[in-house]
């Protein structure tokens, strides 16, 4: 059986994403990539300065509340 390869956060995806509290445009900072794709990093509001996670290449753009904390 053949292994699965993750694919990771395309940088395009920063070209139409916003912070879904207040619309405002999102920087992104990276700490793993693989292959030219984002696997794990943080993305912040320019403006409110709330920031959301890339795991495993996929970005959670849930606000704060509604977001499941990963158990310890």
């Amino acid at each position: 059986m053949a292994a699965t390869h993750a694919h990771g956060m395309k940088r395009d995806l920063m070209d139409i994403v916003c912070c879904p509290l207040d619309k405002h445009d999102l920087d992104l900072d990276v700490e793993a990539e693989e292959d030219g794709e984002v696997v794990s990093g943080t993305l912040t509001c320019t403006d409110c300065g709330e920031t959301y996670p890339i795991e495993d290449g996929i970005p959670n753009l849930l606000p704060p509340d509604m977001r499941e904390e990963t158990p310890a």
